[in-house]
């Protein structure tokens, strides 16, 4: 018997947060990410969808007011981005006024490295080893 699988592909991961405008600058200002749309959802949500170079997949930012206040766990969730060199990462962002808050560390793959976006999820940032 041939069945279909169940999840076919993945769209987008959805973070939710107090200031949009803030999130969404980080995100393309910082990471270079492409803004492709911005809409309200029937209940009242504001979405920003977010695309990377070379992927696929879409990042939602998310405004919900309704739903409370955000709180986000330590070491809960990470977005990892492939960077193409990590040094110049670290010195854009940091003169965009967002430093690294763990590494660079050296791995059997490459060096990797964190930056806290706004509201406190973590971004891994990953230079392979060529």
């Amino acid at each position: 018997m041939n069945r279909l699988p169940m999840v076919t592909k993945l769209l987008h991961t959805r973070y939710r947060v107090n200031d949009l405008e803030k999130t969404v600058s980080f995100y393309k200002d910082v990471l270079g990410l492409e803004e492709v749309k911005r809409h309200k959802s029937p209940r009242g949500s504001e979405l920003v969808f977010l695309k990377t170079p070379n992927s696929d997949e879409l990042i939602e930012i998310c405004s919900f007011p309704a739903s409370g206040p955000i709180v986000i766990g330590p070491d809960l969730t990470h977005l990892a981005f492939e960077v193409a060199d990590l040094t110049a990462f670290a010195e854009h962002a940091a003169a965009k006024g967002y430093t690294l808050s763990d590494g660079p560390t050296e791995s059997s793959s490459g060096t990797f490295a964190f930056i806290d976006a706004p509201e406190g999820y973590e971004i891994e940032l990953i230079q392979y080893r060529k």
